[in-house]
């Protein structure tokens, strides 16, 4: 989980993206906001979901198998609902979305 969350947190930083981290670890509010926002066709079988999970404002995005997916694809502003810079090669359209 840790490395998931540092590989999404250093694309997010290396490419200027503004975000807001949410620590679940240590905020009970944070958490309990985390699992109510996760559509229930994308949470585990058993169990919580567990992070990185990604958001635009309180709009679902992803999991990290999908963040990666789109990052392949270079299609990581389109997943994130944001516009690429221009001259961007990660402005393409996302194909299929996973979370």
């Amino acid at each position: 989980i840790k490395k998931q969350q540092q590989d999404v947190l250093g694309f997010l930083e290396a490419n200027k993206i503004e975000f807001e981290e949410k620590d679940i670890a240590a905020n009970e509010e944070n958490r309990k906001w985390m699992r109510e926002n996760v559509p229930e066709e994308s949470r585990p079988a058993s169990g919580n979901p567990l992070p990185p999970r990604l958001f635009n404002d309180s709009r679902y995005l992803g999991d990290y198998n999908a963040f990666f997916e789109a990052r392949e694809n270079n299609a990581v502003y389109a997943f994130l609902g944001l516009t690429a810079p221009p001259g961007s090669k990660v402005g393409e359209h996302l194909l299929t979305a996973s979370p």
